[in-house]
């Protein structure tokens, strides 16, 4: 896997994915930023839901669950000095289908967690991850 992030001007960049996808990362005012994108953190946020997410429909799916629809929410706490890495993430997974069985849920959740989403394993070597979940019919 490749990626390249150019500088743009002031604290802009674009980040270039290696397969072709791109997105501008900003920061804020007070950092020397015009607040043109997200920030750099965000995104790794971002990504470990993306990833946990791609998991929990994908073994929802094998398991022959009728899902409609799936939203992760993430909220997260850095810590105060630097690096200011994650300290604690909450993943809370709501998950819309028809007849979903909760027990099937709870395992893709935890098959995501414990086997499958290399970005909540990696961001849980210096973060307290939580996950939670609600099933909508």
């Amino acid at each position: 896997m490749k990626a390249r992030v150019k500088w743009l001007d002031n604290m802009s960049f674009v980040g270039e994915s290696g397969s072709g996808h791109s997105v501008v990362m900003d920061g804020p005012p007070e950092a020397g930023g015009r607040d043109l994108g997200i920030r750099p953190m965000e995104m790794l946020l971002l990504g470990m839901g993306g990833c946990a997410s791609f998991d929990v429909v994908s073994i929802l799916k094998k398991t022959r669950q009728d899902v409609t629809d799936c939203e992760a929410q993430l909220s997260a706490e850095r810590a105060e000095t630097e690096p200011k890495v994650f300290t604690t993430i909450n993943m809370h997974f709501v998950v819309k289908g028809n007849d979903l069985s909760e027990s099937k849920v709870e395992k893709a959740v935890a098959l995501s967690a414990e086997k499958y989403c290399s970005a909540s394993i990696m961001l849980g070597k210096t973060a307290k991850i939580t996950h939670s979940l609600e099933i909508i019919e």
